[in-house]
């Protein structure tokens, strides 16, 4: 492969901000895998957000990409898995398995898509040194006759426009939306661009703790929990960004609550018969030998969490603590306290991008 821009590249990112910046042009933030596609003829390299390639996991989209893109071009992008119902990031973490048997399966039954938004390399040429208003032009004119599973990012420079994208596109599974200067030049790993994201609170029951790398007497982790219709705790995620004085006291504070895994909700070596084991919400895809097991506490504490959205039943990202709530029962921290969305179809953000219906795969039992 030789190109003007060659692999790894970082890519260029956003710092969050409260509200709409003036002046910029915007795009949704779509719920993916960020990643940078290098082709030169038949080769292609896809470059994820640490600049590891994950080409091997998307064979369906390498196909693509010969058939759709420019014979030599990098382009940076967002590889998402879409669906009637909107975009479904838990679906797209399951590509990323290291059995090949699996990624050929998953290729065909949940086939992933690629949304464009922005050009570094066409040909000889590169990009990166141009103004954005310059490389959108020029991304547009490059994919005018790329097809599904291939798309381009819309984008428009009226402020209230994307604004009711910030409301309307959440239905669909989207982010958020990004704001990008239209004079920027492409800055790997710089947050030069802005994005502007949901941001909600919930209660949630505190039901366990990791420790912090630092010691065996702080915290480094909070294990949330939301009650369901039928009275089961389920595990919605985790806080845990603590001040290092407060991670030792907090874990002074919590031992007066510490408990057995037999008297505990989450008691993962005796699953319910026909109810989905709940310690499958505390895997790691991303790093299997991360150590996930936790000590459980009595569901006793309440605290107030900020989240973004929801991606299924856990918080899509790490939530955020903003206080403790002592005047409020566990038993009133249920799912009804979180805000739905309402529902928008990705076909009408991006035509054919959700065509194709992609069948659901359960999670790898290994």
């Amino acid at each position: 492969m030789q190109l003007p821009v060659m692999p790894p590249v970082a890519p260029m990112l956003a710092k969050s901000v409260p509200d709409i910046p003036p002046g910029a042009s915007y795009e949704p933030k779509w719920d993916g895998f960020r990643s940078i596609i290098f082709r030169d003829g038949d080769e292609v390299e896809i470059g994820s957000r640490n600049e590891r390639p994950m080409t091997r996991y998307f064979p369906e989209l390498v196909t693509a990409f010969r058939r759709e893109l420019p014979p030599r071009c990098v382009i940076d992008g967002e590889i998402v898995l879409a669906t009637p119902a909107g975009l479904d990031f838990e679906a797209l973490q399951q590509r990323i398995h290291p059995a090949a048997s699996r990624v050929t399966m998953l290729a065909e039954q949940t086939p992933a898509s690629f949304v464009a938004f922005d050009l570094l390399a066409l040909g000889d040429e590169d990009l990166t040194d141009l103004p954005f208003a310059r490389r959108r032009e020029m991304l547009e004119q490059a994919l005018r006759d790329a097809g599904p599973p291939v798309h381009v990012t819309p984008t428009t420079t009226d402020r209230e426009l994307a604004a009711r994208w910030f409301e309307q596109f959440e239905g669909a599974g989207l982010d958020g939306v990004v704001a990008k200067p239209l004079d920027i030049t492409y800055q790997p790993d710089k947050r030069v661009m802005f994005k502007i994201k949901h941001e909600r609170t919930a209660d949630c029951v505190v039901a366990g703790y990791r420790l912090h790398k630092s010691g065996p007497d702080r915290i480094g982790s909070l294990l949330l929990g939301l009650y369901t219709d039928d009275g089961s705790l389920a595990s919605v995620g985790v806080i845990g960004a603590f001040p290092m004085s407060e991670r030792k006291n907090l874990f002074e504070e919590l031992q007066s609550l510490v408990t057995t895994f037999d008297e505990h909700p989450w008691n993962w070596a005796k699953p319910t018969e026909g109810v989905r084991n709940p310690r499958d919400n505390e895997t790691s895809r991303w790093n299997a030998g991360k150590d996930l097991s936790f000590t459980p506490l009595r569901p006793e504490r309440v605290v107030e969490v900020r989240y973004d959205h929801m991606e299924g039943t856990r918080f899509r990202h790490t939530a955020q603590f903003v206080r403790w709530r002592p005047d409020r029962t566990p038993d009133s921290c249920t799912f009804a306290q979180l805000e739905q969305p309402v529902t928008f179809e990705l076909n009408d953000i991006v035509p054919g991008l959700s065509a194709a219906t992609p069948s659901r795969v359960p999670a790898d039992p290994t």
